[in-house]
Protein backbone atom coordinates (compact mmCIF):
# COMPACT_ATOMS: atom_id res chain seq x y z
CA UNK A 1 0.00 0.00 0.00
CA UNK A 2 2.94 2.43 0.96
CA UNK A 3 4.45 1.59 -2.75
CA UNK A 4 1.35 2.33 -4.22
CA UNK A 5 1.27 5.73 -2.58
CA UNK A 6 4.70 6.76 -3.50
CA UNK A 7 4.00 6.07 -7.24
CA UNK A 8 0.41 8.02 -7.27
CA UNK A 9 2.06 11.04 -5.50
CA UNK A 10 5.10 10.77 -7.86
CA UNK A 11 2.73 10.48 -10.75
CA UNK A 12 0.72 13.45 -9.44
CA UNK A 13 3.91 15.46 -9.20
CA UNK A 14 5.00 14.80 -12.78
CA UNK A 15 1.79 15.09 -14.13
CA UNK A 16 1.64 19.15 -12.85
CA UNK A 17 5.08 19.99 -14.07
CA UNK A 18 4.01 18.33 -16.90
CA UNK A 19 0.78 20.43 -16.59
CA UNK A 20 2.34 23.76 -15.48
CA UNK A 21 5.29 24.20 -18.83
CA UNK A 22 1.79 23.45 -21.19
CA UNK A 23 2.45 26.77 -23.62
CA UNK A 24 -0.65 28.08 -25.64
CA UNK A 25 0.14 28.64 -29.16
CA UNK A 26 3.29 29.39 -30.75
CA UNK A 27 5.75 32.63 -31.59
CA UNK A 28 4.57 31.90 -35.70
CA UNK A 29 0.88 32.06 -34.82
CA UNK A 30 0.54 34.89 -32.20
CA UNK A 31 2.81 36.94 -35.03
CA UNK A 32 0.95 35.76 -38.23
CA UNK A 33 -2.22 36.91 -36.48
CA UNK A 34 -1.52 40.16 -34.97
CA UNK A 35 0.33 40.96 -38.78
CA UNK A 36 -3.39 40.14 -40.01
CA UNK A 37 -5.10 42.15 -36.98
CA UNK A 38 -2.66 45.01 -38.02
CA UNK A 39 -3.28 44.67 -41.80
CA UNK A 40 -7.34 45.20 -41.02
CA UNK A 41 -7.14 48.03 -38.49
CA UNK A 42 -8.30 45.39 -35.79
CA UNK A 43 -6.26 47.87 -33.18
CA UNK A 44 -8.11 45.82 -30.23
CA UNK A 45 -7.14 42.11 -31.93
CA UNK A 46 -3.71 43.24 -31.84
CA UNK A 47 -3.76 44.51 -27.79
CA UNK A 48 -5.59 41.08 -27.16
CA UNK A 49 -2.14 39.58 -28.32
CA UNK A 50 0.35 42.38 -26.75
CA UNK A 51 1.39 41.27 -23.08
CA UNK A 52 -0.08 44.21 -20.96
CA UNK A 53 -0.57 46.54 -23.23
CA UNK A 54 -0.18 50.33 -22.46
CA UNK A 55 -3.63 52.11 -21.47
CA UNK A 56 -2.92 54.00 -24.63
CA UNK A 57 -2.20 51.05 -27.01
CA UNK A 58 -5.30 51.46 -29.16
CA UNK A 59 -5.53 55.17 -28.74
CA UNK A 60 -1.62 55.71 -29.90
CA UNK A 61 -2.24 53.60 -33.16
CA UNK A 62 -5.33 55.84 -34.31
CA UNK A 63 -3.80 58.89 -33.22
CA UNK A 64 -0.93 57.91 -35.80
CA UNK A 65 -3.12 56.51 -38.31
CA UNK A 66 -5.17 60.20 -38.15
CA UNK A 67 -2.61 62.70 -37.73
CA UNK A 68 -0.32 61.10 -40.27
CA UNK A 69 -3.37 60.60 -42.71
CA UNK A 70 -2.97 56.63 -43.30
CA UNK A 71 -4.61 55.59 -46.39
CA UNK A 72 -3.51 51.91 -46.00
CA UNK A 73 -0.93 49.69 -44.53
CA UNK A 74 1.30 46.96 -46.24
CA UNK A 75 3.05 44.17 -43.93
CA UNK A 76 5.61 41.81 -45.16
CA UNK A 77 6.88 39.66 -42.41
CA UNK A 78 10.24 37.89 -42.68
CA UNK A 79 11.12 34.79 -41.23
CA UNK A 80 11.01 34.17 -37.52
CA UNK A 81 13.94 33.83 -35.55
CA UNK A 82 14.88 32.23 -31.96
CA UNK A 83 16.48 34.72 -30.02
CA UNK A 84 16.70 32.33 -26.64
CA UNK A 85 14.63 29.95 -24.12
CA UNK A 86 10.80 31.58 -24.53
CA UNK A 87 11.73 34.45 -26.75
CA UNK A 88 11.62 35.25 -30.88
CA UNK A 89 11.48 37.80 -32.83
CA UNK A 90 10.13 38.55 -36.46
CA UNK A 91 11.92 40.99 -38.79
CA UNK A 92 9.32 42.99 -41.05
CA UNK A 93 8.87 45.42 -43.68
CA UNK A 94 6.23 48.27 -43.93
CA UNK A 95 4.74 50.66 -46.15
CA UNK A 96 1.94 53.23 -44.99
CA UNK A 97 0.26 55.20 -47.62
CA UNK A 98 -0.01 58.45 -46.76
CA UNK A 99 -2.69 61.07 -48.33
CA UNK A 100 0.01 63.85 -48.93
CA UNK A 101 3.03 61.98 -49.57
CA UNK A 102 2.04 58.20 -50.61
CA UNK A 103 4.15 55.65 -50.45
CA UNK A 104 6.42 55.58 -46.75
CA UNK A 105 7.91 53.00 -46.44
CA UNK A 106 9.66 51.65 -42.74
CA UNK A 107 11.10 48.54 -41.34
CA UNK A 108 10.66 46.86 -37.99
CA UNK A 109 11.10 44.24 -35.58
CA UNK A 110 8.08 42.39 -33.86
CA UNK A 111 9.65 41.08 -30.61
CA UNK A 112 7.67 37.96 -28.72
CA UNK A 113 7.72 35.71 -25.72
CA UNK A 114 6.24 33.28 -23.54
CA UNK A 115 3.85 35.66 -20.82
CA UNK A 116 1.64 33.21 -18.64
CA UNK A 117 2.38 30.13 -20.40
CA UNK A 118 1.40 31.74 -24.20
CA UNK A 119 3.25 33.36 -26.49
CA UNK A 120 2.58 37.38 -26.51
CA UNK A 121 3.96 39.86 -28.66
CA UNK A 122 6.44 42.27 -26.55
CA UNK A 123 4.87 45.68 -27.35
CA UNK A 124 6.95 48.78 -27.27
CA UNK A 125 6.51 52.18 -29.48
CA UNK A 126 9.16 51.81 -31.99
CA UNK A 127 7.01 48.82 -33.02
CA UNK A 128 4.31 50.73 -34.14
CA UNK A 129 7.28 52.80 -36.16
CA UNK A 130 10.84 52.53 -35.46
CA UNK A 131 11.75 56.68 -35.20
CA UNK A 132 9.23 56.53 -31.69
CA UNK A 133 12.16 55.08 -29.71
CA UNK A 134 12.94 57.52 -27.13
CA UNK A 135 9.55 58.91 -26.58
CA UNK A 136 9.72 60.51 -30.29
CA UNK A 137 6.54 61.49 -31.94
CA UNK A 138 5.59 62.11 -35.67
CA UNK A 139 3.47 65.06 -36.53
CA UNK A 140 2.21 66.27 -39.45
CA UNK A 141 2.30 70.07 -39.92
CA UNK A 142 0.77 72.37 -42.77
CA UNK A 143 3.08 75.07 -43.96
CA UNK A 144 1.95 78.05 -45.86
CA UNK A 145 4.02 78.91 -48.66
CA UNK A 146 3.60 80.87 -51.99
CA UNK A 147 5.30 78.90 -54.80
CA UNK A 148 5.84 80.91 -58.44
CA UNK A 149 8.99 79.49 -60.73
CA UNK A 150 10.27 81.38 -64.21
CA UNK A 151 11.59 79.31 -66.87
CA UNK A 152 12.76 79.40 -69.91
CA UNK A 153 10.89 80.73 -73.10
CA UNK A 154 11.18 76.82 -73.80
CA UNK A 155 9.95 75.98 -70.48
CA UNK A 156 13.46 74.86 -68.97
CA UNK A 157 14.86 76.11 -65.82
CA UNK A 158 16.99 79.38 -65.92
CA UNK A 159 20.67 78.09 -65.95
CA UNK A 160 22.41 78.18 -62.66
CA UNK A 161 24.51 81.72 -62.16
CA UNK A 162 22.82 83.02 -64.83
CA UNK A 163 23.28 86.33 -63.86
CA UNK A 164 19.85 87.38 -64.12
CA UNK A 165 18.69 86.49 -60.45
CA UNK A 166 18.37 90.22 -59.96
CA UNK A 167 14.94 90.84 -62.21
CA UNK A 168 14.08 87.37 -61.80
CA UNK A 169 13.35 87.02 -58.07
CA UNK A 170 11.73 89.88 -57.48
CA UNK A 171 9.16 89.21 -60.49
CA UNK A 172 8.13 86.23 -58.49
CA UNK A 173 5.37 87.55 -56.30
CA UNK A 174 3.42 88.88 -59.71
CA UNK A 175 2.79 85.17 -60.06
CA UNK A 176 3.23 83.73 -56.66
CA UNK A 177 -0.02 81.49 -55.76
CA UNK A 178 -1.06 81.48 -51.63
CA UNK A 179 -1.31 78.09 -50.81
CA UNK A 180 -0.29 75.55 -48.09
CA UNK A 181 2.56 72.31 -47.83
CA UNK A 182 2.76 69.47 -45.85
CA UNK A 183 5.89 68.48 -43.51
CA UNK A 184 6.44 65.29 -41.61
CA UNK A 185 8.37 66.11 -38.62
CA UNK A 186 9.86 63.63 -35.95
CA UNK A 187 10.16 65.51 -32.62
CA UNK A 188 12.28 63.69 -29.85
CA UNK A 189 12.92 64.92 -26.87
CA UNK A 190 16.43 67.02 -26.28
CA UNK A 191 17.10 66.67 -29.59
CA UNK A 192 15.94 69.42 -32.44
CA UNK A 193 12.72 68.72 -35.12
CA UNK A 194 13.84 66.29 -37.69
CA UNK A 195 12.10 66.99 -41.05
CA UNK A 196 11.63 63.91 -42.96
CA UNK A 197 9.00 64.06 -45.66
CA UNK A 198 8.05 67.38 -47.21
CA UNK A 199 5.58 68.66 -49.79
CA UNK A 200 5.26 72.11 -52.05
CA UNK A 201 2.54 72.82 -54.01
CA UNK A 202 2.83 73.33 -57.63
CA UNK A 203 4.62 76.34 -58.26
CA UNK A 204 2.95 78.62 -60.78
CA UNK A 205 5.21 78.10 -63.45
CA UNK A 206 5.53 81.00 -65.56
CA UNK A 207 7.41 81.25 -69.11
CA UNK A 208 10.03 84.37 -69.62
CA UNK A 209 11.01 85.02 -72.70
CA UNK A 210 14.50 84.12 -72.02
CA UNK A 211 16.12 81.78 -74.33
CA UNK A 212 17.98 78.76 -71.73
CA UNK A 213 20.90 78.86 -74.92
CA UNK A 214 21.22 82.61 -75.21
CA UNK A 215 20.97 83.27 -71.98
CA UNK A 216 23.86 80.61 -70.74
CA UNK A 217 26.29 82.20 -73.48
CA UNK A 218 25.60 85.16 -72.08
CA UNK A 219 26.37 84.76 -68.57
CA UNK A 220 29.70 82.89 -69.57
CA UNK A 221 30.57 85.04 -71.78
CA UNK A 222 30.88 87.71 -68.76
CA UNK A 223 32.75 84.95 -66.25
CA UNK A 224 35.20 86.95 -64.81
CA UNK A 225 34.43 90.06 -66.80
CA UNK A 226 33.68 92.30 -63.43
CA UNK A 227 31.02 95.22 -63.81
CA UNK A 228 29.60 94.48 -66.86
CA UNK A 229 26.52 93.16 -68.64
CA UNK A 230 25.10 91.92 -71.79
CA UNK A 231 21.48 91.85 -72.66
CA UNK A 232 20.15 90.33 -75.90
CA UNK A 233 17.09 90.89 -77.65
CA UNK A 234 15.09 89.28 -80.53
CA UNK A 235 14.32 92.20 -83.49
CA UNK A 236 11.99 90.50 -85.01
CA UNK A 237 9.36 90.53 -81.50
CA UNK A 238 11.16 92.63 -78.78
CA UNK A 239 11.34 89.60 -76.52
CA UNK A 240 14.36 89.52 -74.65
CA UNK A 241 16.15 86.47 -74.64
CA UNK A 242 19.66 87.20 -72.77
CA UNK A 243 20.03 89.43 -69.22
CA UNK A 244 23.08 89.07 -67.75
CA UNK A 245 24.21 91.45 -65.41
CA UNK A 246 27.35 91.83 -63.24
CA UNK A 247 26.84 94.96 -63.02
CA UNK A 248 28.20 96.33 -59.16
CA UNK A 249 27.20 98.98 -56.58
CA UNK A 250 23.15 98.26 -57.30
CA UNK A 251 23.44 99.43 -60.90
CA UNK A 252 21.07 97.98 -63.12
CA UNK A 253 21.49 97.54 -67.45
CA UNK A 254 17.76 98.14 -67.32
CA UNK A 255 16.82 100.91 -65.28
CA UNK A 256 20.11 103.28 -65.09
CA UNK A 257 21.31 105.20 -67.77
CA UNK A 258 25.06 105.81 -68.78
CA UNK A 259 27.42 108.02 -70.80
CA UNK A 260 27.40 106.16 -74.42
CA UNK A 261 29.89 107.57 -76.01
CA UNK A 262 30.14 106.48 -79.79
CA UNK A 263 27.44 103.63 -79.91
CA UNK A 264 25.22 107.28 -79.57
CA UNK A 265 26.44 107.87 -83.40
CA UNK A 266 24.45 105.61 -84.44
CA UNK A 267 21.60 107.93 -83.41
CA UNK A 268 23.78 110.98 -84.86
CA UNK A 269 24.19 109.36 -88.25
CA UNK A 270 20.80 108.55 -88.09
CA UNK A 271 19.95 112.25 -87.92
CA UNK A 272 22.61 113.48 -90.29
CA UNK A 273 21.53 110.77 -92.91
CA UNK A 274 17.82 111.90 -92.18
CA UNK A 275 19.12 115.20 -92.83
CA UNK A 276 20.17 113.89 -96.32
CA UNK A 277 24.17 113.29 -95.71
CA UNK A 278 25.30 110.64 -98.20
CA UNK A 279 26.79 107.53 -96.79
CA UNK A 280 29.43 108.04 -99.98
CA UNK A 281 30.01 111.47 -99.06
CA UNK A 282 33.16 112.52 -98.79
CA UNK A 283 34.12 114.20 -95.53
CA UNK A 284 37.00 115.44 -93.49
CA UNK A 285 38.38 113.62 -90.46
CA UNK A 286 41.26 115.54 -89.04
CA UNK A 287 43.12 114.79 -85.83
CA UNK A 288 41.14 117.53 -84.22
CA UNK A 289 37.99 119.79 -85.26
CA UNK A 290 37.75 123.72 -84.00
CA UNK A 291 34.55 124.40 -84.00
CA UNK A 292 34.08 128.08 -85.07
CA UNK A 293 34.11 130.35 -82.46
CA UNK A 294 33.74 127.62 -79.57
CA UNK A 295 36.22 124.88 -78.80
CA UNK A 296 38.44 122.01 -80.10
CA UNK A 297 37.17 118.37 -80.10
CA UNK A 298 40.23 115.70 -80.78
CA UNK A 299 39.72 112.29 -82.15
CA UNK A 300 40.70 109.45 -79.77
CA UNK A 301 44.74 109.49 -80.23
CA UNK A 302 44.72 112.45 -82.45
CA UNK A 303 44.26 110.54 -85.63
CA UNK A 304 43.95 112.09 -88.77
CA UNK A 305 42.69 109.72 -91.75
CA UNK A 306 42.07 112.83 -94.27
CA UNK A 307 38.83 112.47 -96.69
CA UNK A 308 37.23 109.51 -96.17
CA UNK A 309 33.43 108.11 -96.73
CA UNK A 310 30.72 109.27 -94.48
CA UNK A 311 30.49 105.16 -93.57
CA UNK A 312 34.10 105.11 -93.16
CA UNK A 313 33.83 108.22 -90.85
CA UNK A 314 31.15 106.17 -88.71
CA UNK A 315 33.59 102.66 -89.00
CA UNK A 316 36.64 104.52 -87.74
CA UNK A 317 34.30 106.41 -85.26
CA UNK A 318 36.15 109.87 -86.00
CA UNK A 319 34.73 112.21 -83.34
CA UNK A 320 36.09 114.60 -85.45
CA UNK A 321 33.67 114.22 -88.43
CA UNK A 322 30.71 113.79 -86.54
CA UNK A 323 31.41 117.27 -84.41
CA UNK A 324 31.86 119.12 -87.56
CA UNK A 325 28.75 117.16 -89.15
CA UNK A 326 26.52 117.92 -86.50
CA UNK A 327 26.98 121.25 -85.13
CA UNK A 328 27.29 122.34 -88.78
CA UNK A 329 23.76 120.12 -90.07
CA UNK A 330 21.73 119.56 -87.12
CA UNK A 331 19.92 121.91 -84.11
CA UNK A 332 20.28 120.18 -80.95
CA UNK A 333 16.28 119.94 -81.39
CA UNK A 334 16.86 117.49 -84.47
CA UNK A 335 19.12 115.53 -82.72
CA UNK A 336 16.37 114.91 -79.67
CA UNK A 337 14.20 114.39 -82.53
CA UNK A 338 15.89 111.67 -84.22
CA UNK A 339 16.69 110.01 -80.68
CA UNK A 340 13.21 110.17 -79.90
CA UNK A 341 12.46 107.88 -83.05
CA UNK A 342 14.94 105.40 -81.94
CA UNK A 343 13.58 105.07 -78.72
CA UNK A 344 14.89 108.12 -76.33
CA UNK A 345 12.46 109.48 -73.86
CA UNK A 346 9.98 106.62 -74.42
CA UNK A 347 8.24 104.32 -71.93
CA UNK A 348 9.96 100.92 -72.37
CA UNK A 349 7.24 97.89 -71.10
CA UNK A 350 9.34 94.96 -70.52
CA UNK A 351 7.81 93.85 -67.11
CA UNK A 352 10.35 94.85 -64.95
CA UNK A 353 10.68 98.23 -65.46
CA UNK A 354 12.74 99.91 -67.79
CA UNK A 355 14.93 103.09 -69.31
CA UNK A 356 16.62 104.44 -72.26
CA UNK A 357 17.59 107.30 -71.54
CA UNK A 358 17.65 111.17 -72.64
CA UNK A 359 19.26 113.59 -74.81
CA UNK A 360 18.67 116.77 -73.76
CA UNK A 361 17.96 120.08 -76.00
CA UNK A 362 20.74 122.57 -75.19
CA UNK A 363 21.93 126.10 -77.04
CA UNK A 364 25.14 125.20 -75.96
CA UNK A 365 27.46 124.59 -78.99
CA UNK A 366 29.78 122.71 -76.99
CA UNK A 367 27.35 120.74 -75.20
CA UNK A 368 25.68 119.67 -78.70
CA UNK A 369 29.07 119.01 -80.18
CA UNK A 370 29.36 116.53 -76.98
CA UNK A 371 26.04 115.11 -77.12
CA UNK A 372 26.60 114.30 -80.64
CA UNK A 373 29.64 111.68 -80.23
CA UNK A 374 27.58 110.77 -76.69
CA UNK A 375 28.83 112.64 -74.22
CA UNK A 376 28.36 115.63 -72.94
CA UNK A 377 24.64 115.03 -71.14
CA UNK A 378 23.44 112.16 -73.33
CA UNK A 379 22.83 109.35 -70.98
CA UNK A 380 21.28 105.73 -71.60
CA UNK A 381 20.78 102.11 -70.72
CA UNK A 382 22.36 99.04 -71.99
CA UNK A 383 18.82 97.52 -72.66
CA UNK A 384 18.53 100.59 -74.79
CA UNK A 385 21.14 99.82 -76.66
CA UNK A 386 20.49 96.72 -77.40
CA UNK A 387 17.16 97.92 -78.45
CA UNK A 388 18.33 100.74 -81.05
CA UNK A 389 20.51 97.78 -82.05
CA UNK A 390 17.49 95.18 -82.74
CA UNK A 391 15.86 98.46 -84.48
CA UNK A 392 18.48 98.31 -87.43
CA UNK A 393 18.32 94.99 -87.57
CA UNK A 394 14.68 94.82 -87.93
CA UNK A 395 13.34 98.09 -89.52
CA UNK A 396 11.24 98.30 -86.36
CA UNK A 397 11.67 99.75 -82.87
CA UNK A 398 9.87 97.60 -80.14
CA UNK A 399 10.02 97.98 -76.85
CA UNK A 400 11.55 95.38 -75.27
CA UNK A 401 10.13 92.86 -72.96
CA UNK A 402 10.52 89.97 -70.80
CA UNK A 403 7.19 88.61 -70.02
CA UNK A 404 4.57 87.64 -72.80
CA UNK A 405 2.63 90.36 -73.96
CA UNK A 406 -0.31 89.54 -71.79
CA UNK A 407 1.66 89.71 -68.71
CA UNK A 408 3.58 92.67 -69.46
CA UNK A 409 0.22 94.21 -70.05
CA UNK A 410 -1.12 93.14 -66.45
CA UNK A 411 2.14 94.87 -64.80
CA UNK A 412 2.70 97.68 -66.89
CA UNK A 413 -0.39 98.50 -68.63
CA UNK A 414 -1.03 99.07 -72.46
CA UNK A 415 2.28 98.32 -74.47
CA UNK A 416 4.00 100.89 -76.25
CA UNK A 417 3.20 100.62 -80.00
CA UNK A 418 6.07 99.59 -82.69
CA UNK A 419 7.55 102.37 -84.29
CA UNK A 420 8.70 101.95 -88.60
CA UNK A 421 11.67 103.42 -89.44
CA UNK A 422 13.14 105.13 -92.57
CA UNK A 423 13.73 102.38 -94.38
CA UNK A 424 16.52 104.40 -96.35
CA UNK A 425 18.76 105.65 -92.89
CA UNK A 426 17.79 102.02 -91.53
CA UNK A 427 19.58 100.53 -94.74
CA UNK A 428 22.19 103.09 -94.74
CA UNK A 429 22.90 102.37 -90.76
CA UNK A 430 23.10 98.87 -91.86
CA UNK A 431 26.04 99.27 -94.08
CA UNK A 432 27.73 101.18 -91.94
CA UNK A 433 27.65 99.05 -88.99
CA UNK A 434 28.74 96.60 -91.00
CA UNK A 435 32.06 98.22 -92.19
CA UNK A 436 32.43 98.52 -88.30
CA UNK A 437 33.10 95.09 -88.32
CA UNK A 438 34.72 94.60 -91.77
CA UNK A 439 37.51 97.40 -91.59
CA UNK A 440 36.39 99.71 -88.48
CA UNK A 441 37.03 99.84 -84.87
CA UNK A 442 35.90 96.14 -84.02
CA UNK A 443 37.70 94.30 -87.19
CA UNK A 444 40.25 91.24 -86.84
CA UNK A 445 38.58 91.19 -83.37
CA UNK A 446 37.22 87.09 -83.88
CA UNK A 447 33.80 88.49 -84.53
CA UNK A 448 31.55 85.42 -86.49
CA UNK A 449 30.48 86.38 -89.56
CA UNK A 450 27.68 88.00 -90.43
CA UNK A 451 27.76 90.33 -87.80
CA UNK A 452 27.60 94.48 -87.85
CA UNK A 453 28.03 96.35 -84.37
CA UNK A 454 29.12 99.95 -83.35
CA UNK A 455 31.95 100.07 -80.18
CA UNK A 456 32.15 103.49 -77.64
CA UNK A 457 34.41 104.55 -75.14
CA UNK A 458 32.49 106.78 -73.16
CA UNK A 459 34.80 109.21 -70.92
CA UNK A 460 33.65 109.60 -67.35
CA UNK A 461 36.18 112.16 -65.62
CA UNK A 462 39.32 112.88 -65.42
CA UNK A 463 41.74 110.04 -64.45
CA UNK A 464 38.82 107.22 -64.40
CA UNK A 465 38.71 104.34 -66.13
CA UNK A 466 36.19 104.98 -69.47
CA UNK A 467 33.16 102.77 -70.10
CA UNK A 468 33.19 100.42 -72.87
CA UNK A 469 30.46 99.98 -75.43
CA UNK A 470 29.36 97.26 -78.10
CA UNK A 471 26.19 96.70 -79.91
CA UNK A 472 25.64 94.70 -82.55
CA UNK A 473 23.21 91.75 -84.39
CA UNK A 474 23.38 89.18 -86.17
CA UNK A 475 20.43 87.65 -88.01
CA UNK A 476 17.56 87.72 -85.46
CA UNK A 477 19.86 88.06 -82.42
CA UNK A 478 20.74 91.66 -81.28
CA UNK A 479 23.00 92.69 -78.45
CA UNK A 480 24.55 95.50 -76.24
CA UNK A 481 27.92 94.62 -74.37
CA UNK A 482 28.25 96.87 -71.20
CA UNK A 483 31.70 97.10 -69.04
CA UNK A 484 31.29 99.64 -66.63
CA UNK A 485 34.71 101.41 -66.61
CA UNK A 486 36.04 98.41 -68.34
CA UNK A 487 38.41 100.67 -70.55
CA UNK A 488 37.75 101.04 -74.60
CA UNK A 489 34.78 99.29 -76.30
CA UNK A 490 37.44 97.55 -78.69
CA UNK A 491 39.59 95.95 -75.65
CA UNK A 492 36.87 95.57 -72.81
CA UNK A 493 33.38 95.22 -74.60
CA UNK A 494 34.12 93.59 -77.87
CA UNK A 495 35.81 90.44 -76.43
CA UNK A 496 32.88 89.21 -74.58
CA UNK A 497 30.95 89.74 -77.54
CA UNK A 498 33.01 87.09 -79.41
CA UNK A 499 32.89 85.32 -76.43
CA UNK A 500 29.01 85.00 -76.00
CA UNK A 501 28.57 84.62 -80.23
CA UNK A 502 30.81 81.95 -80.45
CA UNK A 503 29.41 80.51 -77.17
CA UNK A 504 25.47 80.04 -78.81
Amino acid sequence: MLVIAVVAIVGAGAFAVVASNRVKGSASKTAAAYFEAWRKGNVDGMARLVYQPPADYTARHRALSEELHVESIQLTPGPLKSTGDGSAEVPFAGVRRLAEFGAWPFDGILRLGVRDRAWKVLWAPETLHPLLKDGGRLELDEIDVSAAELVTSEGEKIPNDSYAEAYLNPLKPEFEQVGFGWQLVLKTPGQPDRSLLTKQPEANVERTTLSRPVQAAAARALDGIEDSTIVVIRPSTGEILGLADRLEDNYSAVRDVFPPGSVFKTISAAALLKKGLDPSAQVACPATYTIPGFRTIPNDGEVDRGLVSFTDAFAHSCNTTFVEQATTLLSSEELVETAAEWGFGRPIMTGIGGTCGTVPETDDMDLLAENAIGQGEVVTSPLCMAALAAAVQSGTWRSPRLLSKAQVRRIDGEPVPDVQLDERIVAALRNMMTAVVDHGTASEAGLPEGVAGKTGTAEVGEGVTPHGWFLGYRDDLAFCVFVRNGGSGRSAAVPAAVRFLNGL
